[in-house]
């Protein structure tokens, strides 16, 4: 997908979100698609495509207190 779509595509979000700010969306890319289509078995896995992106590991993301210094306990 080309850059100018992206960017046309998260213009839209963020105004969705603006505008309303109780509806939750997820914003789904082609790359995103197409991992879908190979894990549910819809489509064969592309070898002459890139390497897959690695994947996120569930659960909540870590918190940093990036104001306390490591060296100060």
């Amino acid at each position: 997908m080309s850059q100018k779509l992206v960017t046309k595509k998260n213009r839209k979000v963020r105004q969705l979100r603006e505008h309303h700010p109780h509806i939750r969306c997820k914003v789904f890319y082609q790359r995103d698609y197409l991992h879908l289509l190979v894990k549910y078995g819809l489509e064969e896995p592309n070898a002459e495509a890139d390497p897959p992106a690695p994947t996120r590991i569930p659960g909540p993301p870590d918190v940093v207190d990036l104001g306390r210094r490591a060296d100060a306990s």
